[in-house]
C-alpha cells in the first residue's frame, strides 16, 4: 500500500505542476508595458542620432569645400565660383538625398553652402566662408575659412547667404542665426 500511495502522491504532484505552466495575464502585461517604456525612451534617441549622422555629411562636405577653396586660391589667385564645384577636385555630389551644395560669392570671398533640401527630418544648414584678409603683423595676404551651423533646424528650402553676410576683415564671423564651428 505504501508504494501505491507514493505513486498516487507523485502523480498528484506531477499533475499539479503541469497545470501551473505558462505566464499569467498580469505577468505578460507587465512585460509588455516595460518593453513599451524602454522603446519610448530609446526611439527618440535613435532618431536624433540618425539626424546627427545626416548633418555630419554636410559638415564634412562644406569643410572640404572650404579647404579646397583655400588650395584653389593659392594656385589660381581666385576662388571657384557658382557652378564650379568640379574645379575644386573634391569629387562630391552637388546634391544628396538630404543636402544641396552650392557656391556663392566673388573672386575675393566665397560662401560654400550646404542647404537642406526636402527632408523627412529637421536638419541644420551649414555655411563655409572663405575670404582673403591681411595679417596685421606681417601685412601678408592670406585666406581665412570659417564653418558655420544654423541655429535653427529646417525641413527644406535653404536660405541663400551671400559673402557680404560674412565679415573677413580681421577674423571672419558667421551671419545672423548661425554659430561658428571653427576653432
Amino acid at each position: 500500500m505504501k508504494t501505491e500511495l507514493k505513486a498516487k502522491f507523485i502523480q498528484h504532484i506531477l499533475a499539479k505542476k503541469k497545470g501551473d505552466e505558462g505566464f499569467t495575464l498580469i505577468e505578460l502585461l507587465v512585460v509588455i508595458i516595460i518593453i513599451g517604456i524602454l522603446s519610448a525612451i530609446a526611439l527618440p534617441s535613435f532618431l536624433n542620432q540618425a539626424n546627427k549622422a545626416k548633418q555630419s555629411e554636410a559638415k564634412t562636405y562644406v569643410g572640404s569645400m572650404n579647404r579646397a577653396q583655400q588650395a584653389y586660391y593659392l594656385e589660381q589667385n581666385t576662388f571657384a565660383l557658382s557652378g564650379e564645384i568640379g574645379k575644386l577636385g573634391l569629387g562630391i555630389a552637388t546634391q544628396t538625398s538630404n543636402y544641396s551644395y552650392t557656391i556663392a560669392g566673388s573672386a575675393s570671398a566665397v560662401t560654400n553652402q550646404g542647404g537642406v533640401i526636402l527632408a523627412s527630418a529637421p536638419l541644420k544648414n551649414y555655411l563655409g566662408g572663405v575670404g582673403v584678409t591681411t595679417q596685421a603683423a606681417t601685412s601678408e595676404a592670406t585666406t581665412i575659412a570659417l564653418l558655420c551651423e544654423s541655429s535653427l533646424t529646417r525641413v527644406g528650402g535653404a536660405p541663400v547667404v551671400t559673402t557680404s553676410d560674412f565679415t573677413t576683415a580681421g577674423s571672419p564671423t558667421c551671419p545672423a542665426n548661425y554659430v561658428s564651428l571653427s576653432k
